[in-house]
């Protein structure tokens, strides 16, 4: 969704104007944005998406558009971490206005506060990482996407993380997990 936001596109900018907010983008946006991508020639070997779908209709729409291109999804991962904790991480989180590199303060040192140690871009924190807006993201998962992790576990394709511990630690978990379900399918 950042990439169409980026590019401008009239998905991108319907999208921006509900991300902003810290609510959810209406499925037909969303749903829009990524058949677009899913149709890119990147996509053919397979895909990773992050964050989609949020709901069951998205769900049922992303299967379908898959179906269509005789290809289905092997795993689900669902990264549990408390809600405190969420909002901590979420709203330390800092990006590069110029670069786009990524921070997350305090744990990665930035040299000259709030300057990008890459370019020597001004941080930021975008407006979907306040507290406020995690926050309001959080209720809104509560409402509607908590659903969605019941649908992917009768499905038989969900893959809890406790996503608790260091990057290193949490990709060893997540490594370790995807290559048990490519040894289920082969």
């Amino acid at each position: 969704m950042r990439d169409a936001v980026k590019h401008g596109t009239e998905l991108g900018r319907r999208a921006e104007s509900f991300m902003t907010k810290g609510e959810l983008v209406p499925d037909e946006v969303v749903i829009g944005i990524v058949a677009a991508r899913l149709q890119q020639p990147d996509c053919v070997n397979g895909f990773m998406l992050d964050g989609f779908p949020r709901t069951e209709a998205q769900a049922r729409a992303l299967d379908a558009a898959l179906r269509e291109r005789g290809r289905e999804l092997d795993a689900v991962i669902s990264f549990e971490l408390d809600d405190g904790e969420i909002v901590r991480r979420l709203s330390g989180r800092r990006v590069c206005g110029k670069c786009g590199s990524v921070y997350n303060a305090p744990a990665d040192s930035v040299t000259d506060e709030g300057v990008c140690g890459q370019c020597g871009g001004k941080l930021i924190t975008r407006a979907d990482d306040r507290p406020e807006a995690v926050r309001r993201r959080l209720q809104v998962y509560g409402e509607q996407t908590e659903p969605l992790i019941n649908y992917y576990r009768r499905s038989g394709i969900l893959v809890g993380i406790p996503a608790v511990g260091s990057i290193e630690e949490v990709f060893s978990i997540v490594k370790q997990k995807l290559e048990d379900v490519r040894g289920r399918r082969d």
